[in-house]
Order: C-alpha cells, then structure tokens, then sequence
C-alpha cells in the first residue's frame, strides 16, 4: 500500500483557513450569478410566447427567492408571485403555458430556459468561484 505524506506551510494553512470561512459568501456569489442567467433568459423566452395582447405581468411576476440554504445546499428559486386581474395566480398562468390543457397547446419556456442556459450558469458559476478563490490567495 502507498503511503503519502503532506507538509503544510503556514501560507497553505492560511489560504485553506481563509476558504472555509469564505466558503457560504463564494457560494452565495456563485449561484446569484446563475441564477441571473437563468432569471434574464427566462423573461426573454416568456416575453418570445405571449401575445401582443399580453400586460407584462407575467413577465414583472417573476422573480427570484434571496438565496438560503436549503437542508445542507445553497440554493435559490425561480418563480412567479401574484395574482393577475382576474385573480388567477400567475403561477397557474406559467403553468397552463408550459405543459398546456386540453384545449391549449403547451408553449414551453422554461425548459427551453433550462436546455439554453445549463452551460452558460455551470461556467459562470466556476467564474466566480475561481475569482473568488484568486483573491484569497493573494
């Protein structure tokens, strides 16, 4: 069996210190920075499926959860908030437009969201976090 052993010096200590008390604020950063992505093409794939008809409510409904933790994660949500005119909860409205009814053909756009900006979020997200990790060890 191999053996390995690791000498730490007092830099390394530093900088591995300095990661687990940055580690929730790089986080933090990190999924804002997806969450922005995702958010910003979402209302452009929304605003691409109304009709010319529309208000925009939809569109000022949705919105995002401040980031928190969620069991042992960070996370935030995407969703809608409200209710329109007629009552109705925007987050029925989102929904009838995604998946459809009986007698509504779907107009999916959230999950073309999600196919358009799954790369686009897991890169900027590795941005942040190896600027962030760069700074520390400055």
């Amino acid at each position: 069996m191999a053996t390995v052993k690791f000498m730490l010096d007092e830099d390394f200590a530093i900088n591995l210190e300095r990661y687990a008390t940055e580690s929730e604020e790089i986080a933090q950063k990190a999924i804002y920075a997806g969450v922005e992505i995702v958010a910003d093409t979402m209302k452009i794939n929304l605003k691409s499926i109304l009709s010319d008809e529309a208000t925009g409510q939809l569109v000022d409904a949705l919105g995002v959860t401040p980031i928190g933790m969620m069991g042992s994660e960070w996370s935030a949500h995407i969703g809608f908030d409200g209710y329109d005119n007629n009552h109705i909860a925007f987050q029925l409205i989102a929904r009838v437009l995604e998946s459809g009814t009986s007698t509504r053909p779907k107009k999916p756009f959230v999950r073309k969201t999600m196919n358009q900006t799954r790369t686009k979020v897991a890169l900027a997200m590795k941005k942040v976090v190896e600027e962030e990790l760069k700074k520390i060890t400055r």
